[in-house]
């Protein structure tokens, strides 16, 4: 199954990538909890991930895919917590970092807001 880093040429990649910092996250961590404000989003380049809704797993995401984003894109609460299966390597961006690429990349924001619809349904 492709993933949202996939579907960017290396040229966008590199832009997206140039917004974030690159995190080593812990296994076992848990960088975004459900119900908080929507500040941060992650990329995830190693590693795997357990989203659950209420303590309840949902889904398994892993390299190239990208976690946080739904809150920030709705401007409302995180509606899961994602907690580490493994240890992750990551690009971590704020919530500023995610509105100035949407701002800045018509191409973000059609797959961004792709993967939010996705998922919201999903």
């Amino acid at each position: 199954m492709a993933t949202f880093f996939d579907s960017f040429t290396p040229r966008e990649v590199a832009q997206i990538s140039a917004h974030g910092r690159r995190v080593k996250l812990p296994e076992g961590w848990s960088p975004i909890w459900e119900d908080t404000p929507a500040d941060k989003a992650y990329i995830l380049l190693e590693g795997s991930v357990s989203v659950r809704r209420d303590g309840t797993e949902i889904a398994q995401l892993g390299p190239g895919d990208i976690v946080g984003e739904a809150a920030i894109v709705g401007n409302t609460l995180r509606t899961a917590s994602i907690v580490a299966l493994t240890p992750l390597v990551a690009i971590h961006f704020t919530d500023t970092d995610v509105k100035e690429l949407l701002e800045e990349m018509p191409s973000f924001r059609e797959k961004l807001v792709a993967v939010v619809e996705s998922r919201v349904k999903g």
